[in-house]
């Protein structure tokens, strides 16, 4: 891979890290388990990132981006 191919990469990352936050995903866990008998529950779990993290992708990207227009 290229290092204009990176930053680009690493720009949309940032930007769509910066617009969301953070995701929720729904896991089934057992509650019960007594022999034949299970009883599950749905459990959401949060999975979030710092906003100031999808900045800093960003402005990596450009800096990226840019360093490599002027090695070319």
């Amino acid at each position: 891979m290229n290092n204009k191919l990176i930053g680009i990469i690493l720009i949309i990352v940032g930007a769509i890290m910066l617009v969301w936050t953070g995701f929720t995903y729904t896991k089934k866990e057992k509650v019960v388990d007594a022999g034949p008998i299970q009883i599950s529950a749905d459990k959401q779990h949060t999975v979030n990132w710092p906003p100031y993290l999808g900045g800093i992708l960003l402005i990596g990207g450009i800096v990226i981006v840019v360093t490599s227009k002027k090695s070319n």
